[in-house]
């Protein structure tokens, strides 16, 4: 079977913004919090199966894969 794309979403604080890569296959992705500083804080995750509801409830939306590897690039 073919191993699915990371799905990419993101959400605008005030202050903040959080993207987060969630691959689908294992449930696992990364977590990018950008600060207005310019400061990125990467985590990596382990998610549960309910990740893409809980992402909807939360009120993230679709993030371009572009974006969030922009950003990711800044933490190495």
């Amino acid at each position: 079977m073919a191993k699915a794309f990371p799905q990419y979403f993101k959400q605008v604080f005030d202050d903040y913004q959080v993207l987060v890569q969630v691959n689908p296959d294992t449930f696992t992705g990364i977590e990018l919090i950008v600060h207005p500083d310019g400061k990125i804080e990467k985590t990596e995750m382990e998610f549960d199966e309910e990740i893409f509801e809980d992402l909807k409830e939360d009120e993230f939306i679709d993030c371009n894969v572009l974006e969030f590897q922009m950003h990711l690039a800044k933490t190495n």
